[in-house]
């Protein structure tokens, strides 16, 4: 059961007209954290949004009375018994919310102070678009958390630069394929044209997909390079946990499978078979191995829905086929190069 609640000595700031953002942070066990990422939006040089706050089911909540210390945020409080997942989680939020755009922050996010008026100055450059911000490592700002979701021929995933030092960041705008969704935003309508996120991923690979089946409804994204947020990085799970290897590896197939149009699906699909055993076999030699591979048995097992789903997205789809191809890396060894996965 999800129910809104508020703190008893806190209240929302009345607004009378509809702010231009809407910041949705969904919080699971990331309470820690979640003082400092809302001081970070008080201190926005722009004031025209909205903070939408779901504890989803956490373990150790975030103190509600703790919200009466952000006096001047217009926050609103929700809270769910269980755990929705990101994917859900965030779906609340945005069916809750009444700004223009949608601004996803994790709740282990810290944003710079003019992170917001950068989108907003985006937003006037570039219409219809969703953007991907610079994320910088919270633990070493030597290095970066990374910059874009590259989506590979083969359907592998990975974000740009993460891990990499903070000096290669791109240095200008650029059309990329993926917004990283712990500091992504997006116009409120594409976000609706497309039904919001797929809830059946729960949590990882569920931004990938959305962002691809905004590119297929031919919306485009820009990596903003100088919207810059610091990231704690695996503040709800740990790094390369077996949730994280069960839930990414199903949703990996997942998200291949529903948004790869025509003729590139057959083309590539081989190349994506081969990617998923080569993973089995690893999965052998790591730690948490065996949730890898239960990911990719529920990934089968799912096929039948998941089709279904393929079907409706293509119908609707906008773009070209030559169009997707163009947003997709077709190095062989980038994989190899750069295995890290998302």
């Amino acid at each position: 059961m999800t129910s809104f609640a508020a703190p008893p000595t806190f209240a929302p700031t009345v607004q009378t007209e509809q702010p231009f953002f809407s910041v949705l942070i969904v919080n699971w066990n990331s309470a820690q954290y979640l003082s400092e990422c809302l001081q970070a939006l008080s201190s926005q040089t722009l004031a025209d949004f909205e903070v939408l706050l779901l504890d989803n089911g956490s373990a150790n909540p975030f103190p509600i009375e703790l919200l009466g210390n952000f006096p001047d945020l217009n926050l609103k409080f929700f809270q769910s018994e269980t755990n929705l997942g990101f994917a859900g989680g965030n779906n609340l939020l945005a069916r809750c919310a009444i700004g223009k755009y949608l601004i996803l922050l994790n709740a282990d996010t810290f944003p710079e102070a003019n992170w917001l008026e950068t989108i907003r100055r985006a937003v006037q450059r570039y219409p219809d678009t969703f953007f991907a911000s610079k994320l910088i490592s919270a633990r070493n700002p030597a290095l970066l958390d990374g910059e874009w979701n590259v989506y590979h021929a083969s359907g592998l995933t990975w974000r740009h630069n993460h891990a990499k030092a903070a000096e290669h960041a791109a240095t200008h705008d650029r059309a990329v394929f993926s917004a990283c969704a712990a500091a992504g935003a997006y116009p409120r309508a594409a976000f609706e044209t497309v039904h919001g996120f797929d809830e059946d991923f729960f949590a990882y690979m569920e931004d990938v997909d959305l962002d691809f089946r905004l590119q297929l409804a031919g919306y485009p994204c820009v990596y903003l390079a100088d919207a810059t947020v610091r990231h704690i990085g695996a503040g709800s799970t740990a790094s390369r946990s077996g949730f994280m290897l069960r839930h990414g590896h199903r949703n990996l197939i997942w998200a291949f499978i529903k948004n790869m149009p025509g003729g590139l699906f057959w083309l590539l699909l081989p190349a994506h078979i081969l990617a998923n055993l080569l993973y089995v076999v690893f999965s052998f030699f790591i730690r948490d191995g065996s949730q890898l591979r239960q990911g990719k048995l529920e990934a089968l097992r799912g096929l039948n829905k998941v089709w279904a789903k393929r079907r409706q997205i293509q119908r609707e789809r906008k773009v070209s086929v030559w169009a997707v191809a163009r947003q997709l890396d077709w190095n062989p060894f980038s994989p190899l190069i750069k295995m890290t996965y998302k």
